[in-house]
């Protein structure tokens, strides 16, 4: 395989280009997304059906998941991967429960009260993919937030395989939370049927879930129709932080576990040591032999870093600047390393930390900001799944008391109308 590029002490002029991720072109996808999306928007499940033929290899009358198949995914999944899904299912609800939280009412100043409420996203939809790798484990991380923020309708939408089927345990994960509207659909044609509705899928007002270029271009397409989404997405990504304390062994299996998601993948390891460095690269060639999707692995390597710095203080300020997904920290003290991280989607800590605990089962979400978005977006977490309505109620001695504030305010910004619904208020209570 071709080795991994190290960078020796590169001067920060060129820290930019060495942290660049690969480059996607989206403007080439664009007219043939838009194209999809226009046809199922139009025509609705007849288009789906054509789209699931062209695109999955196979034909579907009917999208909906059987009782019969729901049945047959029950006996089908081991009851050691049962335990496993429940057992990662009840350490995410528990880290996500805690996160319920409204505002009680406030009182500002006197006769003023304010207050918040957490409303669930009446309708969402979840895009979960099933191609080189059923990602069952994702039905956990979006279905279980939006069943506890109350959300009235969840539709999951995920591509079927050659033969008309899904993955036994993506159905199993899917009835553990609680969804039963489960559509054989993938790719662009899932997420506009998820945007426009069909005669079968119902139309949503956000949508939630990874996906490869084609499902990221069309989410940013309904995004600009009106449909929300959860966040921008591109590839997946980890980067270690590492010292001389890190084990080359660790390290190299963290940045194999990322390789392997995707080609588009990056594994950056940035170290305060060069023989960590040449160790962890001659651990990576050795382990990938073993591993079943090599070629995806090495294919993702190719565009994947090592760099080495001088000290921890220009590798911490040089893993803010790429802002990972992921981020480990291998060093002796990673706490103290970590009070410094202001841009990342998921930190891990510590030699005993490996990112696939996160991935699956710790009760952090690991639907996370890519491609340098962490710098301003979040991980989806239950606040991705509500709205959050605020209120105020005034008695007449607290309008009274505000009337002078918000009336001067409004006649400065010439806004006459807003000083005289409070003004033609203010006559009634003086009255009383």
């Amino acid at each position: 395989m071709q080795k991994i590029k190290t960078y020796i002490a590169p001067a920060r002029s060129e820290w930019s280009q060495i942290i660049q991720r690969p480059q996607l072109d989206h403007l080439s996808l664009v007219g043939k997304v838009t194209d999809v999306l226009e046809a199922i928007k139009k025509e609705g499940d007849q288009a789906v059906r054509q789209f699931t033929t062209t695109f999955d290899g196979v034909q579907l009358e009917d999208f909906s998941v059987s009782e019969t198949e729901w049945a047959e995914a029950e006996t089908v999944v081991s009851s050691k991967l049962k335990t496993a899904i429940q057992t990662a299912a009840t350490n995410i609800e528990t880290f996500h429960k805690c996160q319920i939280s409204d505002i009680k009412p406030l009182e500002t100043q006197s006769g003023v009260v304010c207050w918040r409420k957490s409303v669930g996203i009446e309708k969402v939809g979840l895009y979960i993919p099933g191609g080189s790798a059923p990602l069952f484990s994702t039905i956990l991380m979006l279905g279980i937030p939006a069943r506890l923020a109350g959300c009235k309708e969840i539709i999951l939408c995920t591509p079927p395989d050659k033969a008309g089927k899904l993955h036994p345990a993506i159905l199993f994960a899917a009835k553990l939370v609680g969804i039963r509207k489960v559509y054989k659909i993938g790719g662009v044609q899932a997420i506009g049927a998820m945007a426009f509705g069909t005669e079968t899928v119902s139309k949503v007002f956000k949508i939630f879930g990874p996906g490869n270029q084609y499902v990221t271009c069309a989410k940013e397409l309904v995004q600009r129709a009106g449909t929300a989404i959860d966040m921008p997405a591109g590839p997946s990504e980890v980067l270690v932080l590492a010292d001389q304390s890190a084990n080359p062994i660790y390290v190299a299996a963290d940045l194999l576990s990322q390789a392997e998601h995707g080609p588009d993948s990056q594994a950056l390891l940035i170290t305060t040591s060069q023989e960590l460095a040449a160790a962890v690269e001659k651990e990576v060639v050795s382990q990938l032999e073993d591993l079943p999707r090599k070629a995806i692995a090495e294919k993702a390597l190719a565009h994947s870093k090592i760099i080495v710095l001088s000290d921890m203080e220009q590798a911490i300020e040089l893993s803010n600047a790429y802002a990972a997904e992921h981020l480990i920290i291998s060093t002796l003290d990673p706490e103290r390393v970590a009070s410094n991280i202001i841009n990342a989607g998921s930190v891990f800590l510590g030699n005993y930390s490996p990112e696939s605990v996160g991935d699956y089962a710790s009760g952090t979400n690991h639907t996370l900001p890519t491609n340098g978005y962490a710098t301003a977006y979040s991980g989806v977490s239950l606040d991705s799944f509500v709205r959050k309505i605020t209120f105020q109620k005034l008695t007449p001695a607290g309008l009274s008391e505000i009337a002078d504030t918000v009336i001067t305010m409004a006649e400065a910004e010439g806004l006459r109308a807003h000083a005289l619904a409070v003004s033609r208020r203010l006559k009634e209570v003086e009255k009383q």
